[in-house]
């Protein structure tokens, strides 16, 4: 028994050169065991997924287990994202709902290594401070405390994962305002940077145009005392 281990786009896998690799000595057919990793990847589509084939060499016959895309991959399709912040200290780029962490906490608590819910929770809050995501339109690490506290046990416990039209809206409201304070920011760093960067430059093209003669003369000062010097003592 050979098992393949492979990371797919949900109901997208396209033939390539590492699955042609791994699996033609083996005789077993390519385009089909596309179609089938395909055709279980469907739920997960836009997503990530990690996939193992069991391969049976002898007989050619091969078994497909799919599992829970990552955390971050779930976050990023749950909230529309495509990829994280990049300074996740500095730039958010969502402010998700407790009902939306849970729901990503149950479909990966099978595969973590949390031992409730609960715990599961705090992982993917976890991943959440790791990609720049505000959670209740606060850091991911408050809410992990406001979880020790015990402050969304109702909603843990329920398992609830639906969010309210108005909740909805309230914490895209104040996203807007976080994305409009980071974008001025960030123009006023810019202008701070370029304003820094001509200086320097201005700076340069100074140094250059008064430096460049007075060093030429010293040179040719210098040089004549020390041939001063040396023929005086020839005398």
């Amino acid at each position: 028994m050979t098992v393949i281990k492979l990371i797919v786009d949900g109901g997208a896998m396209k033939p390539g050169p590492t699955i042609s690799q791994q699996l033609g000595p083996k005789g077993i057919n390519i385009g089909k065991v596309i179609e089938d990793i395909n055709n279980a990847t469907i739920s997960f589509k836009g997503i990530k997924v990690p996939v193992e084939l069991d391969i049976n060499e002898k007989t050619k016959k091969y078994e497909i287990r799919v599992y829970s895309p990552p955390v971050a991959e779930l976050l990023k399709k749950e909230l529309g994202l495509e990829k994280g912040s990049g300074a996740a200290g500095k730039v958010k780029i969502a402010n998700a709902a407790i009902e939306q962490i849970i729901g990503i906490a149950k479909t990966k608590l099978p595969n973590m290594l949390a031992r409730d819910l609960k715990n599961a929770v705090k992982l993917v809050l976890g991943s959440c401070a790791s990609l720049g995501i505000l959670v209740e339109s606060k850091s991911p690490i408050e809410i992990i405390a406001d979880v020790n506290s015990g402050n969304f046990d109702k909603e843990i416990s329920q398992g609830k994962t639906e969010v309210s039209d108005a909740k909805k809206v309230s914490l895209e409201e104040y996203f807007a305002k976080v994305r409009a304070q980071q974008e001025s920011r960030a123009k006023v760093e810019a202008e701070v940077i370029a304003a820094q960067e001509a200086a320097k430059a201005a700076t340069a093209t100074t140094v250059t145009a008064s430096g460049a003669t007075p060093t030429a003369e010293a040179t040719k000062v210098t040089v004549p005392k020390t041939a001063e010097k040396k023929s005086d003592k020839k005398k």
